[in-house]
C-alpha cells in the first residue's frame, strides 16, 4: 500500500522519474533482504552423512553388510580402524581411541574399552571393535540432533519489521488527511475548490513514503555489506536488528574459544635432554595421523630437531605407541600405561598432575625401562579470546562456555579466559542451558562451530557460527564470523547498534520533514514544488546517511 500511494501520487503530479526510482529502491531493498533470508535456514540433511550408509553385522560367526537404517537393538556390528560407527552402542569386545568431535566437539579422541558407550557418527581411530547396538537408526544421537534443530527452528517466530507495523496506521492517515484538506475548507468555509484540491495533492505528495520506505532497507543493505567486508555474515535485517538486544553469549570451547587443534605446550626431560625427548617421541609418531602425533611432529619440525629412524612402531589401543628408536626399545603414552613399564618418582608425578590441572594432556616417554621425559599438549585459546570476552563483560553482556570436553580441561580454559564454564555436555545439554538462560529473561546468542552446536544455535535468539566450522553449523546459524575471531561477536553487536541508530535517524528525518511541510502546505506557505523538493531532499538525506554505514569499522 505504501508503494502504491508513493508511485501513484508521484505520477499524478508528473514526477514519473521519482515514481520509478521509489519502486526500484524498494524492490532492491526487498530483494537483498529476501536473498539473505533465503539463506538463513537451509537443509540440515548433511547431518545424515555422519552416519555410514552400511554396517558390518555379525551373525552366527559370520559377517554381512546391511543398510545402517535396518540395524536393530541388540545386534553386534564390527567397526574397523578408520571407520565411522553406524549406531549408538556399547563395546562388547576390543578397545580403541574414538574421535567424538562430530558429536561432543572434544578435540582429543577418547580411549574406549569393553562396557563403554559409543555414538553413531563418531570415528574409531584405532583397534577393531565389536559393538552391541543400543538404539535404532531413528533414535541414535545424530537423528536426535536433527530433530532438535528442526524443532528449534520451527519455534522461532519471524521478526515483524517496524515499518510494516507502522504502515498499518501511516498510510490510511496520510490518505485521510489529504482528503480532508481537499474537501473540508470548500464544504465548510466556501473556499476555492481548485486551491484546496491543489493543497490536497501536495499533502498526498508529502505523504509519499519515499524516504520512509528506503530508510530501513538502505541502512540494512549498507550494514550487511560493511559487515561482509570484515568477515561478519549476517543473514538478513531481522538478525541485524536482533543482535542489539543480546544480553548473554554462550560460546562453544573447541574451535570457537580455542584453536580446535592440540599443540605442544611443554617438553620436560627427566633424563637426557628435552631435544632427545622430542626427537624420540617424534620418531615413534612419524607414521601416525593422530592429532596429538601431528602436533608433536609439527613441534619437532619447528625446532629443527633431527628425528632418528624408528622400527616396529605399533599403536597399543588405549595406551600409546611402542617401537625401537635408534636401537633402544621405547614407549610413549599415557602416564597410567607408562607407570606399568617404568617407575615415575613423586616429583615427576606431581608435575604430571599439575599439567593435567592446567587442562593439558601429558604423555610420558619410556626408553629402556626408564621414564626419561614427558610431552604435554593442549588445544590453546585463540589469541583474541580473553580480550574479546572482557569486552563483552565491560558492555554488561554475560558470557558462558559450553563444552563436551572434560570438567578439568574446561575449568582450566575457563579460568584462563575469565569465563563461566559448563563441561561434559551433549548437544541436548547445550540446548537446555540456552533455554534456561532465555527463561531468566536474557536474550541469548550462541556461538559454535560444530554439528554438536546445531540445536543450541537454532534455539538461541541469535545463532553465530565460527567460519572454520562445519557446514551444518554455518547453515543453522543466523550469522557467521568468517574470520573465526572471538572479537567478531562483539563487533556484530556493535554493528547492530550502529545500524539501528542510523535507521532511527532516517525515520526521524523522513517523518520530521513531512510534518513540517504538511503544516506549511495546509496554511498555504508551500505548494507542490516545495513539497517535491522536500520529499526528494529527504530521500537524498536518508540515502546518504545510510551509505555512511559502508564505512563502519569495529572500535
Amino acid at each position: 500500500m505504501l508503494m502504491t500511494v508513493a508511485a501513484v501520487g508521484a505520477v499524478i503530479i508528473g514526477a514519473t522519474e521519482e515514481a520509478a526510482a521509489v519502486v526500484l529502491f524498494f524492490l532492491v531493498g526487498e530483494m537483498l533482504e529476501g536473498l539473505a533470508a533465503s539463506r538463513a535456514r537451509r537443509s540440515i540433511s548433511d547431518l545424515a552423512d555422519l552416519v555410514p550408509k552400511t554396517a558390518l553385522v555379525e551373525e552366527a560367526g559370520d559377517t554381512r553388510v546391511i543398510p545402517a537404517e535396518l540395524l536393530q537393538v541388540g545386534e553386534i556390528i564390527l567397526v574397523r580402524p578408520g571407520e565411522r560407527i553406524a549406531a549408538d552402542g556399547e563395546i562388547v569386545e576390543g578397545s580403541g581411541d574414538i574421535d567424538e568431535a562430530p558429536v561432543t566437539g572434544e578435540s582429543v579422541p577418547k580411549p574406549k574399552a569393553v562396557g563403554d558407550g559409543v555414538f553413531a557418527g563418531t570415528i574409531n581411530t584405532t583397534g577393531v571393535l565389536r559393538v552391541r547396538v543400543t538404539a535404532a537408526a531413528a533414535d541414535n544421537t545424530v537423528a536426535r540432533v536433527v530433530r532438535l534443530v528442526e524443532e528449534a527452528q520451527e519455534s522461532k517466530a519471524p521478526t515483524e519489521r517496524f515499518i510494516d507495523r507502522f504502515s498499518k496506521a501511516y498510510t490510511p492517515f496520510v490518505v485521510l488527511i489529504a482528503i480532508l484538506v481537499a474537501i473540508v475548507p470548500p464544504l465548510v468555509g466556501g473556499a476555492d475548490w481548485q486551491t484546496w484540491i491543489y493543497r490536497g495533492l501536495a499533502v498526498l505528495l508529502i505523504g509519499c513514503p519515499c524516504a520512509l520506505v528506503i530508510s530501513t532497507p538502505a541502512a540494512i543493505a549498507a550494514s550487511l555489506s560493511a559487515g561482509a567486508r570484515r568477515g561478519l555474515l549476517l543473514k538478513g535485517g531481522a538478525v541485524l536488528e536482533g543482535l542489539r538486544h543480546v544480553t548473554a553469549v554462550a560460546f562453544d570451547k573447541t574451535g570457537t574459544l580455542t584453536q580446535g587443534r592440540p599443540v605442544v605446550t611443554d617438553v620436560v626431560a627427566f633424563e637426557r635432554s628435552e631435544e632427545t625427548v622430542l626427537a624420540m617421541t617424534a620418531a615413534l609418531e612419524r607414521g601416525s595421523s593422530h592429532p596429538l602425533a601431528m602436533a608433536i611432529l609439527d613441534r619437532a619440525k619447528a625446532q629443527g630437531v633431527s628425528i632418528p629412524p624408528a622400527f616396529m612402531a605399533q599403536a597399543i589401543a588405549g595406551e600409546g605407541i611402542s617401537g625401537n628408536v635408534a636401537g633402544e626399545p621405547a614407549f610413549f603414552g599415557s602416564p597410567k600405561a607408562a607407570v606399568e613399564r617404568a617407575p615415575i618418582d613423586r616429583l615427576h608425578a606431581a608435575r604430571i598432575e599439575a599439567l593435567n590441572a592446567e587442562g593439558k594432556t601429558a604423555s610420558v616417554l619410556v626408553v629402556n625401562g626408564q621414564a626419561i621425559g614427558l610431552i604435554a599438549l593442549r588445544d590453546e585459546p585463540r589469541a583474541d579470546a580473553r580480550r574479546a570476552l572482557a569486552t563483552l563483560a565491560e558492555r554488561g553482556i554475560r558470557t558462558v562456555m559450553l563444552t563436551g570436553d572434560n570438567a578439568r580441561t574446561a575449568a582450566a580454559v575457563g579460568g584462563e579466559l575469565g569465563v563461566e564454564a559448563r563441561a561434559e555436555l551433549m548437544p541436548q545439554d547445550k540446548l537446555a542451558i540456552v533455554r534456561a538462560l532465555q527463561a531468566e529473561g536474557l536474550t541469548v546468542a550462541k556461538v559454535g562451530d560444530g554439528i554438536n552446536d546445531a540445536p543450541a544455535l537454532a534455539a538461541a535468539d541469535i545463532g553465530i557460527a565460527m567460519g572454520g566450522g562445519t557446514d551444518v553449523a554455518l547453515e543453522t546459524a543466523d550469522a557467521a564470523a568468517l574470520h573465526a575471531r572471538v572479537s567478531d561477536v562483539a563487533d556484530m553487536i556493535a554493528l547492530s547498534k550502529a545500524t539501528m541508530r542510523n535507521i532511527y535517524q532516517n525515520i526521524t528525518v523522513a517523518l520530521g520533514l513531512k510534518v513540517v511541510f504538511l503544516v506549511t502546505t495546509v496554511i498555504g506557505v508551500t505548494g507542490l514544488w516545495p513539497a517535491i523538493l522536500a520529499d526528494t531532499g529527504a530521500t537524498v538525506l536518508v540515502t546518504l546517511n545510510a551509505i555512511r554505514l559502508l564505512r563502519w569499522r569495529p572500535a
